[in-house]
């Protein structure tokens, strides 16, 4: 039995091949759990070979995780098969994610002598979609919506070829004869006539807005070199600030308006093909300056199907936007009919294809930070494959539910967890039933049987009631895990490591006190946690609108030094609302030690941004701000338990108008991380960071170039926000579970 990403990455055809050359017997086949189950006779040599060429030759985008052997009686083989499929679950293995288009099939389909020569759905064994065309396990064609495009002659000759390394026995091929389809059409469903490629292009170029279908989702186009066109999608879409993404057709192209270092051109140019945040570049070409206002970076991602090669191609600035099709604060698009009802007043025409998508999978995105790669989103590519738990094992099948913005949920069972893709914002009813609906699939696709279901103590979280609700359908107890703690535990989890120190700068999360958390210096062992050191707390009257206003958020840590009348002056906002603040506020009420609000606070009083309107733009702006500063004399002092930040007002205020906005922004959050590390360093030499604002890089670099030679340790494999938060949680059931 053989177990990794060994379903859907040529894997069959792959042992047949080398079973074949090595001469033994037997035969090869999917299980039901993803696993793939090899049976071989033969003699001792014979074997040797086999098991040489299991290890050196096996397929580039396939994963072994696990080999189990044992000897059986099993008659006599006369020859070595491809057997059909079987539904046992013997042993659990990988889900295969969504891949990029290879270099092989980019090149028949650039061959005008090749028959998929312009085939925009061309795949093989290496490569196109996977886990999004996937309606259950085994990974076979019939188990695939590819099972609507019965194969042709020609397929079928190659399908069935053992020469064919890149065919034989791969579920997903097709051809222009047999394969899916194109189809342009505008929003009311009028189809229009001629080369739906070629006519898309020369819309966008016309200043078109364009829903294409893709691998997981519709994406939005539209030329970003045109401000005008850029400002009516802002318009349309609902989305006045929020960056969009932009799809080149080369890394050479991506190179002219954007800095890109070694690390970010190995991700540009992976199988997974992420967004990446890459630095502008301030000698270079530039693209419309509404395409990501207030940043100093920009999202690029490579094409990452045929279809989207040929699409650029045509289009001569050989780069598009091409952002999330999806009404704002809703999940992306999968099909034409919610493109049609949803996006009826934000696109002009909709290029799409008969190809069902199975499962949302969105764009995953990633920045690289003081040289360390960080997810920001996981999903295609990434997902749905699973973390290993390095040092424990549950004892019963779980479901986590994560938190509730840019949420992402889990099952867990045995070491195992296996995250959603990234599922948005479970504040909006539709993304929690999309959250519930993954982690269902994800329940039947490994016959799972869960006992407990873990949350968020939010007990205002949509994905709390979600989880009592599940937890009532399975009849399984309901564990709630502190935000902070869990993505602390993110990290440990990742790491196999059971006690320690992290650092979690965040937004808000629920504190064991009832305030507000999200600057806090944690100390655990398993299960037990100590809250070692927070940001002083400030007022946080009124809750959420703070986040929006963060002239409001800055008169409150103005307030905590000095009277209201004035704080109100400095921090811009009216005098009645001044006052209102000031008599609630005499009151005892909710207070918070957020990092992300202290961030929002100090973008405000230097006047980069005073109202929000995606999650975390003020802190994101405020480190824009801070390209090319200068460190300068601050000092956040430690006061008992708490980290001084309130006083950093006091710096800004005394040293008004003395120097530069860049200068001012790099050394506040500079001397942050400087003021959090010294606290960890405390209590431990080896430093977990997580939390929405560890991606920060001039936090991150204060704490890096004062940590002493200690170990700061930053998740890999899931992001630092809240779509790692499910992995803490199921990990927090695991400690609790061992030491029960």
């Amino acid at each position: 039995m053989i177990t990794g990403i060994v379903q859907g990455v040529g894997f069959r055809p792959f042992i047949f091949r080398i079973a074949k050359r090595s001469g033994v017997k037997g035969y090869v086949k999917n299980m039901g759990g993803s696993e793939v189950e090899v049976l071989i006779q033969g003699d001792k040599q014979n074997i040797g070979k086999f098991m040489e060429s299991l290890f050196k030759d096996v397929p580039e985008v396939a994963k072994i995780d696990k080999i189990i052997t044992e000897e059986t009686e099993c008659g006599d083989w006369k020859d070595f098969f491809i057997l059909p499929s079987g539904t046992y679950v013997k042993e659990p293995s990988q889900i295969p994610p969504d891949f990029a288009v290879c270099e092989d099939c980019m090149r028949e389909v650039l061959n005008p002598q090749d028959r998929r020569y312009r085939y925009p759905f061309n795949s093989c064994v290496k490569c196109g979609p996977r886990f999004s065309m996937m309606y259950t396990i085994p990974y076979d064609r019939e188990n695939t919506s590819m099972r609507d495009f019965p194969l042709c002659k020609e397929c079928e000759r190659e399908y069935h070829n053992p020469e064919d390394e890149r065919r034989f026995d791969a579920q997903g091929i097709s051809c222009p004869i047999c394969g899916p389809r194109l189809f342009l059409s505008t929003i009311e469903g009028e189809i229009i006539d001629g080369d739906p490629i070629k006519t898309t292009a020369k819309l966008i170029s016309e200043g078109y807005i364009i829903a294409v279908k893709g691998i997981g989702g519709f994406h939005i186009v539209v030329d970003p070199l045109n401000d005008d066109v850029v400002l009516k999608l802002r318009k349309r879409k609902n989305r006045p600030q929020q960056p969009f993404a932009v799809m080149a057709q080369s890394l050479e192209i991506i190179e002219n308006y954007a800095i890109v270092n070694e690390k970010e051109k190995e991700l540009l140019t992976s199988p997974q093909r992420p967004i990446v945040l890459l630095k502008k570049r301030e000698d270079g070409e530039s693209l419309s300056k509404y395409v990501s206002p207030g940043l100093d970076r920009e999202g690029f991602f490579l094409f990452y199907t045929p279809l989207h090669y040929l699409l650029l191609e045509e289009f001569p600035p050989h780069l598009f936007i091409a952002t999330s099709g999806n009404k704002h604060g809703f999940p992306m698009c999968v099909d034409e009919q919610c493109v049609k009802e949803k996006l009826k007043d934000v696109v002009d025409y909709v290029l799409y294809h008969n190809r069902k998508i199975v499962n949302r999978v969105d764009d995953s995105m990633i920045r690289v930070s003081n040289g360390r790669p960080l997810l920001l989103r996981r999903s295609r590519g990434y997902a749905p494959l699973w973390i290993q738990l390095k040092n424990k094992a549950l004892h019963h099948d779980i479901l986590a539910l994560g938190a509730e913005l840019q949420n992402a949920g889990a099952v867990a069972f045995k070491d195992k967890v296996i995250l959603t893709p990234y599922i948005g914002d479970t504040d909006e009813y539709s993304t929690l039933i999309d959250l519930e609906n993954y982690v269902l699939k994800f329940v039947t696709m490994y016959s799972l049987k869960p006992k407990v279901v873990v949350v968020d103590k939010n007990p205002a979280y949509q994905s709390v009631y979600l989880g009592e609700k599940l937890a009532e359908k399975f009849s399984a107890k309901v564990v709630k895990v502190q935000h902070h703690v869990a993505h602390i535990l993110s990290v440990a989890a990742e790491n196999g490591i059971e006690s320690g120190v992290g650092i979690a700068i965040d937004g808000i999360g629920y504190g064991d006190d009832g305030n507000g958390w999200g600057g806090e210096v944690i100390k655990f062992e398993g299960v037990k946690y100590e809250r070692k050191h927070h940001l002083k707390y400030v007022p946080y009257v009124g809750g959420d609108v703070n986040a929006l206003r963060p002239r409001r958020m800055l008169a409150m840590f103005l307030s905590t030094f000095m009277d209201w009348n004035e704080a109100g002056k400095i921090a811009g906002i009216k005098e009645e609302e001044a006052r209102l603040l000031e008599k609630i506020t005499k009151k005892p009420g909710l207070m918070t030690s957020s990092t992300g609000r202290f961030l929002d606070a100090v973008s405000a009083f230097l006047n980069v941004c005073d109202q929000r309107t995606y999650e975390g733009e003020p802190a994101i702006k405020l480190e824009a701000s801070a390209r090319g500063g200068k460190l300068l004399d601050l000092d956040i002092k430690v006061v008992g338990e708490e980290i001084d930040t309130p006083s950093v007002f006091k710096w800004l205020i005394e040293n008004r108008g003395r120097y530069r906005i860049n200068d001012i922004a790099y050394t506040v959050q500079y001397r942050l991380g400087e003021a959090l590390i010294k606290t960890a360093l405390k209590y431990g030499d080896k430093v977990i960071v997580s939390g929405g604002a560890a991606v920060n890089e001039y936090i991150l670099k204060g704490m890096m170039e004062n940590s002493e030679g200690a170990e700061i340790i930053l998740p890999r494999k899931v992001p630092p926000n809240d779509g790692g938060i499910a992995l803490g949680q199921a990990y927090y059931y695991a400690l609790i579970n061992d030491t029960s």
